[in-house]
């Protein structure tokens, strides 16, 4: 059976990923820098392993010549991702990444001539950004197939680990980013906000730039894009101040120091259980015609640990789709169905 490598096994998200593979009966090969913790994740799940950074090319393109692709969990990926994805170019490998930066989905996106020329397919965000959300957009526009405009809202993410608050911070002072007449554009913090019912309450949802707002265009060809999140009043906020402290939070040392600041580790395996995530899609076209669907989830991190086992599985069964890809533009909008425990509704 073909194998595959989890880079960045010794991340909060990697070795959760790296367990499911066990109990799926899966047997990747564990990577990463830090060669206590790797080697431990991989002891405790009877995993080959290997321990070297990105930097030692040699060593990442002799690994590379044991599996069939990579799924990549090191991030922040905006300063990963380029490393590897070479690397399976000029080694003829697949690359799957869990990555939720829109520069990072843009970037592969260039790279969809060279990975075709390869007979590869290169994938970001395989992860709960953006694979729920890139069907919800998919099911929308197969239901509206004139649709101009989507907005997608997520709820329920819980508690952040260390890898994803570090992305965040690395991205602090650079606003806000929605699509518009097919361009992404860059908007202040917190651009727009709006109710969202939850049943018991009402909370404010503010846009953000989620990675749909790359990735959707890529699997629907909807040209207006904007992607909200349900947060307190208080972040919101926070966020509208960013927009006057952008120049202090660009500044490598502010983040240096708040990376320094952040907790380890994620949430408890009894956090992730009891976790949901919801998430509300609309589109609408010129004439003014609406469709609307919601999809109920499992937490956030356990759906990322499922859906990249997922397309790792259809990937090591042949199933793959050459060039850069979306999750489903080349698997479809039911790819997230196929995960139990996942409800869709539609309504008007």
């Amino acid at each position: 059976m073909q194998t595959f490598l989890i880079y960045g096994a010794n991340g909060y998200t990697g070795e959760l990923i790296a367990r499911f593979a066990a109990d799926r009966g899966l047997k990747p090969i564990l990577a990463g820098r830090n060669a206590k913790k790797v080697e431990e994740v991989a002891t405790a799940h009877g995993f080959e392993f290997r321990v070297f950074s990105l930097e030692e090319t040699a060593k990442l393109d002799e690994v590379l010549g044991e599996v069939g692709f990579v799924l990549h969990c090191a991030g922040p990926f905006s300063l990963t991702s380029q490393r590897m994805v070479e690397a399976c170019l000029r080694n003829g490998k697949h690359y799957l990444d869990i990555t939720g930066e829109i520069s990072v989905f843009e970037e592969m996106a260039a790279r969809d001539a060279q990975a075709k020329a390869e007979g590869i397919m290169i994938m970001s965000g395989v992860g709960f950004d953006v694979v729920p959300s890139d069907c919800l957009a998919k099911h929308l526009k197969d239901r509206l197939p004139s649709a101009t405009n989507l907005t997608l809202t997520f709820y329920g993410l819980g508690k952040i680990s260390h890898g994803t608050q570090a992305t965040m911070t690395m991205n602090l002072g650079k606003g806000g980013a929605i699509r518009e007449n097919g361009a992404i554009k860059s908007v202040p913090a917190a651009y727009k906000t709006k109710e969202i019912d939850l049943g018991a309450k009402k909370m404010k949802a503010v846009t953000i730039p989620w990675g749909d707002v790359s990735t959707a265009f890529y699997s629907t060809g909807i040209p207006n894009i904007e992607v909200f999140t349900v947060l307190p009043e208080s972040n919101i906020a926070m966020l509208r101040l960013s927009r006057y402290l952008g120049w202090l939070m660009s500044l490598e040392s502010f983040k240096n120091f708040a990376i320094r600041q952040i907790p380890s580790g994620g949430p408890s395996d009894e956090e992730r259980e009891k976790g949901k995530t919801y998430l509300w899609g609309e589109a609408s076209d010129a004439d003014g015609n609406v469709v609307k669907a919601e999809q109920i989830g499992m937490e956030g991190y356990t759906m990322t640990a499922l859906t990249a086992l997922k397309i790792a599985e259809k990937i090591l069964d042949g199933n793959f789709c050459p060039g850069f890809q979306t999750p489903a533009k080349c698997y479809g909008a039911d790819l997230i169905l196929e995960i139990e425990g996942i409800e869709r509704i539609d309504s008007e």
